[in-house]
């Protein structure tokens, strides 16, 4: 039986009959439950239904039959369903908001940037998805006797995997492409964040999605989640670097494909011709927002020599000023880490960094008394090689500083390690910044800006190099991902093999020959 726990503040909005309409969805044949935890007090929230890996086989059965005919529907009423899910989620905003502060922690301002991407997705792929799955003319083999055409079929059941730390709008925004493509979806959210998520699923359904064509599924990572791998034909997953690597090996001995989004060590460059103003005051949220818990955060900051103490005190100044609490309205910059166990790890990798030396120029504490698992923002200098948090990936509101002689040290140091996910570049001279941005090896650069930038450009892909993944959402590509090419080709006058009564070998001369014609016109 679902129960909504009692719990100190949490908003009237969340009431218990919400709650037990969410868990309906979720595909499960027995009574074991997971209790969810509310960021802000530490309480019990919720009792939530768990699947096992027979569950995530019935899920994709009852997928499977849904998928057919939701592959047969006309791309408009397909769109039409976006667009009615696009205005609720507007409309429900507030509700949206609620539980993502209550099951993540997060501020406020940053439950409201994250509920706007599933939006934005939706826009965007109402503006372009009939131009990027329309069927493409390509040359055939021999202009005008061959006629070929590209279409793009959908690739049966997708499953999606989202993490907790953005649950509403990594997991929706995912799902929605999928959707377009023809696909249905398993999905599975994280367990501690998977209300806010089931909740842009009773919407999509809201909006109109024939049912069975979207089945979500909750359970631990290793049991479920490997289910869902080893069972859809393509797998969207966004998480660690090193689950990340288990799922592309269970793809890949199964051959089907993957896409996935990973961990992150971002950089930033400040040269000595940037605004140092806007440099400092976009550094916070690169760093802070969503207390670091942000895949694209900024973790390293270089600042040339030549400005670093002038940056680094106006930096240190807006970092002072940052408002930290828990609160379901928007007096608050930044809000709680989500569990205990990232407290945990983002006090130990402040702790060995002290003890082997680090400067701690701001924060480097908990804060129980703001929160259970509420962390300062933390700024670290003199951060060297044997310190965890200089190469791994912290996950938290800790930024280390280093002062660079130039920008060829900047762009050497950005490009340490085995992460290529997001990075940043301030300067004066914007032609400048596009050259330091294409010598970083990362997915997205933005210039004078942390990342809102370049994840906001919807119609460009997003997405990692080295260790932090595979394959890009956003653009056209986060659309094509979910289908398969399929050639359709026409022959229109017989060519191969010729006619029984035409003698090869004057037929070999004649194609040799016009092979040759062809490679010359279309060089020209």
């Amino acid at each position: 039986m679902v129960l909504l726990h009692p719990v100190r503040g949490l908003p009237a909005s969340i009431t218990p009959e919400l709650v037990a309409g969410l868990c309906d969805r979720v595909v499960s044949s027995t009574s074991d439950t997971s209790t969810t935890i509310a960021v802000f007090t530490g309480e019990p929230y919720a009792d939530l239904p768990r699947s096992t890996p027979d569950d995530v086989v019935r899920a994709v059965e009852h997928a499977r039959k849904a998928q057919s005919a939701w592959a047969a529907t006309d791309i408009g009423e397909r769109l039409a369903v976006l667009r009615r899910f696009h205005r609720l989620v507007l409309r429900r905003q507030d509700l949206v908001l609620d539980l993502i502060q209550a099951e993540t922690g997060k501020a406020r301002r940053h439950a409201f940037e994250e509920s706007l991407e599933p939006a934005l997705t939706a826009g965007y792929y109402l503006r372009k998805g009939t131009r990027t799955l329309r069927p493409r003319r390509r040359e055939g083999m021999v202009p005008g006797f061959v006629r070929t055409v590209e279409l793009r079929q959908p690739k049966g059941v997708v499953g999606i995997i989202s993490p907790w730390n953005y649950p509403f709008a990594l997991g929706i925004s995912d799902t929605l492409p999928a959707l377009l493509a023809g696909n249905a979806v398993v999905f599975k959210p994280d367990t501690q964040t998977a209300l806010s998520p089931l909740y842009g699923v009773e919407l999509l359904y809201e909006a109109g999605l024939p049912e069975g064509v979207l089945q979500p599924v909750l359970g631990e990572g290793p049991v479920v989640g490997t289910a869902v791998v080893e069972n859809v034909d393509y797998v969207g997953f966004t998480g660690s670097t090193r689950t990340g690597r288990d799922v592309a090996r269970r793809a890949g001995a199964r051959l089907v494909g993957c896409s996935l989004e990973l961990g992150g060590k971002n950089p930033m460059i400040v040269l000595e011709d940037a605004d140092l103003d806007r440099a400092a005051e976009l550094a916070v949220p690169a760093a802070f927002a969503n207390s670091g818990q942000v895949c694209m955060c900024t973790e390293r900051l270089y600042v040339h020599a030549a400005v670093y103490e002038r940056f680094l005190s106006r930096f240190l100044e807006r970092v002072a000023a940052l408002r930290q609490a828990n609160r379901y309205d928007f007096a608050a910059d930044v809000g709680s880490l989500t569990s205990a166990r990232q407290l945990e790890a983002v006090s130990r990798h402040v702790a060995d960094a002290k003890a082997k030396g680090a400067t701690v120029l701001a924060g480097g504490r908990a804060r129980p008394d703001l929160g259970p698992f509420c962390y300062e923002p933390t700024v670290l200098a003199d951060v060297t090689e044997d310190m965890l948090c200089a190469a791994d990936e912290t996950f938290g509101p800790v930024v280390s500083v280093y002062p660079v002689s130039g920008e060829e040290e900047a762009i050497t140091l950005a490009n340490t390690g085995d992460y290529g996910l997001n990075a940043s570049v301030f300067t004066g001279d914007t032609a400048r910044g596009r050259r330091v941005a294409a010598r970083l090896r990362v997915g997205m650069v933005s210039v004078n800006d942390a990342f809102i930038a370049g994840y906001g450009s919807m119609d460009s892909p997003m997405g990692g190099m080295g260790q932090s993944g595979l394959g890009r959402r956003h653009g056209a590509e986060g659309l094509l991902k979910y289908t398969e090419a399929q050639t359709v080709a026409v022959q229109r006058l017989a060519l191969f093999p010729p006619p029984s009564w035409v003698p090869y070998r004057p037929f070999g001369k004649l194609m040799k020959g016009l092979i040759g014609v062809l490679r010359r016109a279309r060089v020209r």
